[in-house]
Order: structure tokens, then C-alpha cells, then sequence
């Protein structure tokens, strides 16, 4: 392909902070005991699902972030992708000093609580003086609905400053994760995506296990948008034979290429920019007959589109 890639969906691990919010809640209601025997129990899901990626185990995350940025940069460069977009990454302050470093190569998104009493507040304040470009939600792992009318002054805020809203959808922390909640379907932002139209509102993980109703969604919704990152392995929960090609052609029939957004959930060293999950993914655009300039759009113009960088 004659063009690089910007990978739209990435986090940044760093040393001092942790998003703890799933386990936070639960250790509140059942004890860390519990919690860590869960995760026991569900360790040889994760042994598989590395074994079959052939994934390294991860390292523990710097104690300097600036090292760790210069390792990025190095790893775009030897990927050839153009920009990383980090959803992610340690809070708002410490992700605006990191994309900072490297502004030409790092884009941040804010990722506070959207409940806290000043999130709207917070939300501008990371657009219009830390430098971040849009905002990041884990609706499962939230304490109330999405479509609550709390959260309008955040929607207002973003629809002022035309930032995308990438929201998570579906299951949450893969197995011993968070699997029922009220924001667990997407379709619970509909009400929200037809009230604020100039906000581009992004499901990743191709809606991570409810691809039908976001479908249905991004059909009556011309501001949803779809990513694609991570391994999608909830493909083999569904009760039918589903692949991230069947995902790629039913998008690609019903909102057309240019609401699909090319991410990799990329997190972690040894790992760096999971190659494998753009070559399969370019793979299957092409092989169901995609133009180039259709392939463009997916795995870069769009996300420079909804960013503003050109």
C-alpha cells in the first residue's frame, strides 16, 4: 500500500497509574479474595489466547514514560505507521505530557470518570489546555446509563469542540471481566448519538459481541463510527460461525468504508504494535475486493479526518 498507517486505538501503559475501576467495584462488593480467585480461575483463558497470538509476556511498565515514548516512536518507525493514537494513558495530565514529546508522531484522548461532578469542566480543559483530541469511556464500567441526562453537559462540551467520543462497548477485562451492565449494548446510545449528530461517536472492537445492534445503530446513526482493534476473539463466543472478515464485509455493505476505523488495542513491551493484527486486517479488505482509496480511508484517512489533522 502507498500510504502509512495511523493505528486509531492504542494505550499507553505507564508506572504510576492503573484504571481500576472494574476491579475496584467488585473487590467492594465481594472482598479481594474473591477477586484474585477469579482471576485464577480464568488464567488459562489468557495462557490460550497468548499462545495462540504467539504473544511475549508482557513487562512492567517504566518508571519513566519518557523512555517508553522514545520506544513508541522507535517502533512506529520500524512498523511504518505515521501516528499512534493513544486512548489511554496514565490520566489526562500525565497523557498531555506524553503526547508532547513526539506531537507529530502521539495523539491523546482525555479518559476521566464522565460522572465526577466536573467532567464537563475537565473534558474542556483537556481539549483546549492539555492538547487532547477527543474522549475515551468504558461504559460497563460506569455507575449509571450512558444516555443519563447528567452527562449532557459532557456531550455538550464535546460537540462544541467536534472531539470524537470513542466509547466501549460489550464485554470488559476479557475473561473474569464484566460481561452484564445497563451500557453493555451500544444500542443504549442511540437517544445520545441522534441528540448530538456533530459528535462522532466510536464503538471499537466492531462492537465486541453485539455487532447486530450496532449495526442497526450506525444505520439510523450516520455519526456512529466502528473500530476495529484488538484480537476480536469474541468472534467465537457468538452462537453462529462470525470472522473479522464477515465483520469487515457487513460494515463495509451497511455504513459504506468511511466510518470504519483501522486500531490494534496495541498496550505493551514487549508486543509493541501488534503487526499481526494489521496484516491480517489489510489481508481481508483487499481479498473481499476493496479499492485502494477504500483501504486508505480505513486505515488512515478517517481517524486524520475525525482528528481535524487535515
Amino acid at each position: 500500500m502507498n500510504f502509512k498507517i495511523i493505528d486509531s486505538h492504542a494505550h499507553f501503559q505507564v508506572a504510576e497509574y492503573e484504571i481500576v475501576g472494574t476491579k475496584e467495584n467488585y473487590v467492594r462488593r465481594y472482598g479481594i479474595e474473591k477477586w484474585q480467585k477469579l482471576q485464577q480461575m480464568n488464567e488459562y483463558q489468557k495462557r490460550r489466547w497468548k499462545q495462540a497470538w504467539q504473544f511475549p509476556d508482557p513487562e512492567p511498565p517504566s518508571e519513566d514514560y519518557r523512555e517508553t515514548a522514545k520506544r513508541w516512536v522507535a517502533e512506529m518507525d520500524r512498523r511504518g505507521i505515521e501516528r499512534m493514537v493513544f486512548v489511554t494513558g496514565g490520566g489526562n495530565e500525565i497523557l498531555s505530557r506524553i503526547v508532547q514529546l513526539h506531537p507529530e508522531r502521539m495523539i491523546g484522548y482525555a479518559h476521566h470518570h464522565p460522572f465526577a461532578p466536573d467532567a464537563a469542566a475537565k473534558l474542556a480543559e483537556a481539549v483546549t489546555d492539555l492538547g487532547l483530541k477527543g474522549y475515551k469511556i468504558l461504559a460497563p464500567d460506569l455507575p449509571g446509563r450512558i444516555d443519563d441526562e447528567a452527562l449532557y453537559p459532557v456531550w455538550e462540551v464535546a460537540e462544541r469542540h467536534r472531539i470524537p467520543v470513542l466509547i466501549h462497548f460489550g464485554i470488559l477485562g476479557a475473561a473474569g471481566g464484566i460481561a452484564n451492565h445497563c451500557n453493555i449494548n451500544p444500542m443504549i446510545l442511540h437517544d445520545v448519538a441522534r441528540a448530538y449528530p456533530d459528535i462522532p461517536f466510536i464503538v471499537p472492537h466492531f462492537g465486541c459481541g453485539h455487532p447486530e445492534d450496532l449495526l442497526q445503530l450506525a444505520w439510523v446513526c450516520p455519526n456512529v463510527y466502528v473500530d476495529t482493534s484488538g484480537s476480536n476473539q469474541w468472534t467465537r463466543w457468538m452462537p453462529y460461525p462470525l470472522t473479522v472478515r464477515d465483520l469487515f464485509k457487513k460494515y463495509y455493505e451497511t455504513v459504506g468504508p468511511e466510518r470504519i476505523l483501522f486500531g490494534t488495542d496495541s498496550e505493551w513491551f514487549p508486543r509493541g504494535f501488534v503487526q499481526r493484527y494489521l496484516d491480517e486486517q489489510l489481508r481481508d479488505c483487499v481479498e473481499l475486493g476493496m479499492k485502494e482509496n477504500e483501504i486508505k480511508a480505513i486505515f488512515r484517512d478517517n481517524i486524520a479526518r475525525l482528528l481535524q489533522m487535515e
